[in-house]
């Protein structure tokens, strides 16, 4: 158990950042700079506890990182993102193991759809005069934990692998 506790730390911390990104953009709209890079960096400690290979496998996390980031930009660009966003999901993916990348996309995509829903209703009910902010933030969180408990915590993982 003890060898595992560095790792085990620094995944709860992670996943605390996760959440506060999540409660910052809920809240103000918005997730700092400082707090996309604390997540950032702490998944490179995260990493060597985790075991990964700086080759292939940390190279390829940071491409699909990079690839993310690359696609969220141009949604930025296109004004259908907000800048910090953008930022948190390149910081959240860098914690997501390559094989269950495209299920955390389609959790994120999931949980964004339900924020969207949740947000459509408030302009419902509320009439707001300001246009809506979605604070997407919520569904990145969603994704980068759903990844590490399905990597690290989920007991029943070799019963759906068989």
């Amino acid at each position: 158990m003890t060898s595992h506790l560095p790792q085990l730390l620094l995944m709860t911390l992670g996943a605390i950042l996760m959440i506060c990104s999540a409660i910052s953009d809920l809240r103000w709209r918005e997730i700092s700079n400082g707090l996309n890079a604390l997540i950032a960096v702490l998944a490179i400690p995260f990493w060597y506890f985790a075991g990964w290979s700086l080759w292939p496998h940390v190279t390829i996390v940071v491409g699909v990182a990079l690839a993310g980031f690359a696609f969220f930009l141009l949604l930025y660009a296109l004004g259908g993102m907000g800048g910090g966003d953008v930022k948190n999901v390149f910081a959240v993916f860098l914690w997501v193991p390559t094989p269950i990348a495209t299920q955390a996309l389609m959790v994120m995509a999931l949980a964004g759809a339900a924020v969207s829903a949740a947000m459509l209703v408030h302009q419902i009910i509320r009439r707001p005069k300001d246009k809506p902010e979605v604070p997407y933030g919520v569904a990145i969180a969603a994704a980068g934990l759903w990844a590490l408990h399905q990597q690290y915590l989920n007991q029943f993982q070799v019963i759906g692998s068989s």
